[in-house]
């Protein structure tokens, strides 16, 4: 005769393998690799960005009807 192997899987058993899959799978994406900072460039930093003749400037005012200067 076959001999039926019967193994017995509790709910606690089940539980304990879930919350340890979902606790590895957690701590792996969790860690991931130190990202290098790019150097601050001091210069670029100061710098005046707002261009009071750029065509941007110029479009806005003449879009939106404000006085010619």
């Amino acid at each position: 005769m076959k001999e039926r192997f019967e193994a017995i899987i509790r709910r606690r058993d089940l539980l304990r393998f879930a919350i340890a899959g979902a606790g590895t799978a957690a701590a792996t994406t969790l860690v991931p690799d130190p990202a290098a900072a790019a150097p601050v460039n001091l210069a670029d930093k100061r710098k005046a960005r707002y261009q009071a003749n750029s065509p941007e400037v110029r479009d806005f005012y003449r879009v939106n009807s404000y006085p010619a200067r």
